[in-house]
């Protein structure tokens, strides 16, 4: 191969010596002969005898120097492709592109992940490299159009097969009657006939996009799995009509079927890629549809996407907060359970950031945003998820290496295997005599007609569709089950990994917890049940947002119905609330809000103490100016936490657990 030049772009050169050890570097790589570093352009020119080979070394070794090359990763949608062998000629067109580091391509997201040097690639040349190949760079769409889209594809792929079964299922019990029974009826003419009419729409209507697209790769000399469908049922119809002319057995309605299962498994190819697309629209739902803004001093609400960095947005108690940003002016409690899992909210204020899709509970904030858009958190957590469903684990990268030479070793077998029968008819019929005591097997059929059966059989038989697609697509719907439990996976090399891990570590709050606050303990004083304790405390606590609130609110309700609607509610901020219910004056919180209304605490210190020691939030309740007791409330074990961890163990697996609690609380 000739030699190429090459410029790489370099970060981080200051002197003559960074360009000595780039240089250095540079020259250790393979293939390379020739290194010129340039500190003023700071650029590398490399001479090597096969760049496109070497490119992801040479940037490695610039960054094993000490140094950087600035890249950029692109994500390309992906249209036609149906295989493993699809996904091997848009990896080769792709990687075959001048300034192109490294190339996923996934068949389960039908997406190419492209990181290269900007600059010596770029969407253009991308668009080339992958037309050439018989494939096409579809237009990016946002992700909630790419949830919808897949819906839409779920359900063609399931009109599709319903069609083809229906034109099927006569074709099967039509041949029944003769395979088991010997009858041909009416007669013969009007059967085979029948098995063609049948056959042509599940074939040329539903079917024909598998033809399409196997022919397609023929055209660009690369044959996949829709090449061995086509070809396969293509030969069993054409037995049809040649049976009218010449001594072979028709195959046409084994052409439907052999489509139809075709069919049915691209029906569940593409529901799993839809169960996997709802999780990602689940993360969208956790977004705010809307936003009110300052402009020149009035309130306006407008589209979340039309929202601006520097914006000033207003917020309400109650409300999801629309995006990342800073609070400028007010103090709140935040529920920020959906990014961290805590249950508790955290207390906030001016210069304080919060995150969106968050929840304001408690005060009236103005927030200055200072990220929008694809910047957010959330739609970093919801790239996160894309990434790993779209990349590629070791495993994977082996099948797609076997499958990349797969259908053209397949399609030469199934030729070889009509040879065989043509010019090797005695051995090959001796073969097929030990299958004779079945009822579908006909030994006595004509040569041609089992040696185009035995082709067809080898072509379908040896489709590479499990091998190419099964891996990707539990990876797909695996993290995607995974995000809507709050389990977010980085890469798709972590779920192989797995497979070695020894010790299971939990993070305490929403794993093993529930991740929600619970009245755990009720202690009452003088006499009063808790009943009367909770009607006050969780009547009181009707208004309030508060999580803990809820929590009292909904433990009274279930012990008493008939909880009263608080007037002259008034959440004390930090302390807790006070509330008017019937003619009483009941206070829920702290033993600071008592001592704010000139109540003694002390009385039930110890108490509270040992609640607290237990890490509980403990907190008194009041009414008329007297003590009635005290209510604990914590995140609670999950029902099945403990069955989870002891089947860990059950399996020899070690199990830890995180918690920020300090060791007395743990």
């Amino acid at each position: 191969m000739n030699s190429e030049t090459m410029m790489l772009p370099i970060e981080g050169m200051t002197c003559a010596s960074c360009v000595t050890n780039i240089e250095r570097a540079l020259m250790k790589a393979e293939g390379v002969s020739e290194v010129n570093v340039n500190l003023a352009t700071e650029k590398a020119m490399v001479l090597s005898s096969n760049v496109d080979l070497v490119l992801g070394e040479l940037v490695q070794a610039i960054k094993n120097a000490g140094y950087d090359v600035p890249l950029e990763r692109m994500q390309l949608p992906i249209g036609g492709m149906t295989c493993a062998s699809c996904v091997a000629h848009v990896e080769g067109a792709l990687g075959d592109v001048p300034g192109v580091v490294q190339v996923n391509v996934s068949l389960a997201t039908e997406k190419a992940s492209v990181t290269f040097i900007p600059g010596l690639a770029g969407l253009a040349e991308f668009k080339d490299a992958v037309g050439s190949t018989g494939y096409e760079v579809l237009e990016a769409v946002e992700a909630g159009e790419q949830e919808d889209a897949n819906e839409r594809k779920m359900q063609q792929a399931r009109f599709r097969m319903i069609v083809a079964w229906g034109f099927t299922t006569p074709i099967i019990l039509w041949m029944f009657a003769e395979m088991f029974f010997g009858i041909v009826w009416p007669n013969a003419f009007i059967f085979n006939l029948g098995m063609i009419l049948l056959s042509l729409p599940v074939l040329f209507w539903v079917g024909r996009r598998t033809y399409t697209a196997g022919f397609n790769a023929i055209r660009h000399g690369a044959a996949n799995m829709d090449t061995l469908i086509a070809l396969g049922t293509g030969a069993s119809l054409l037995t049809g009509p040649a049976y009218f002319f010449f001594p072979v057995a028709n195959y046409a309605g084994v052409a439907a079927m052999i489509m139809a299962f075709h069919l049915t498994g691209r029906y569940i190819e593409e529901t799993a890629k839809g169960r996997a697309s709802q999780a990602i629209r689940k993360l969208l739902e956790l977004g705010a549809k809307t936003a009110k803004i300052l402009r020149d001093g009035e309130e306006v609400e407008i589209p979340i996407d039309e929202v601006e960095v520097g914006d000033t947005i207003i917020v309400r108690p109650g409300e999801k907060i629309p995006t990342d940003g800073v609070i400028v002016e007010g103090m709140s409690a935040i529920d920020e359970s959906m990014a961290t899992g805590e249950s508790m909210p955290v207390n906030k204020g001016p210069e304080d950031e919060v995150i969106g899709a968050t929840v304001n509970q408690e005060g009236f904030l103005k927030i200055n945003a200072t990220k929008v858009g694809k910047d957010t958190f959330l739609s970093q957590v919801i790239k996160l998820v894309e990434e790993c469903q779209g990349s590629k684990v070791p495993i994977q990268e082996f099948a797609d290496k076997v499958t990349s030479v797969f259908v053209p070793i397949v399609i030469g077998v199934s030729l070889l295997t009509l040879l065989s029968w043509l010019f090797l008819s005695t051995p090959m019929s001796n073969l097929v005599q030990l299958g004779s005591f079945l009822p579908w097997v006909n030994p006595n059929v004509g040569v041609i007609t089992l040696a185009i059966v035995s082709m067809v059989a080898v072509l379908v038989i040896a489709c590479p569709c499990a091998l190419g697609l099964a891996t990707p697509t539990v990876l797909m719907v695996g993290s995607g089950m995974g995000a809507e439990r709050g389990i977010l996976i980085r890469n798709g090399e972590a779920i192989q990994t797995m497979k070695d891990v020894q010790v299971v570590i939990f993070d305490k709050t929403g794993t093993l917890k529930k991740g929600r606050p619970e009245v755990t303990d009720i202690v009452t004083v003088d006499g009063v049940s808790e009943t009367e304790l909770l009607h006050f405390a969780g009547s009181a606590e009707l208004g309030s947002e508060h999580p803990l609130g809820r929590s009292i609110f909904e433990k009274g309700k279930a012990l008493d119905e008939d909880l009263e609607q608080p007037k002259n509610f008034q959440a004390v901020r930090g302390m807790g609330v006070k509330a008017t219910i019937g003619d009483h004056m009941v206070l829920v919180g702290s033993r600071r809000l008592m001592r704010e209304y000139d109540l003694d605490p002390t009385t039930l210190e110890s108490t509270m103490e040992a609640l607290e020691d237990e890490a509980k939030t403990a907190m008194l309740v009041a009414v008329d100016g007297r003590l009635l007791g005290a209510i604990a409330v914590a995140d609670t074990l999950k029902e099945d936490s403990v069955d989870a961890v002891q089947e860990l163990h059950r399996m020899g697996l070690q199990t830890a657990m995180i918690t920020g609690d300090n060791q007395k609380h743990g």
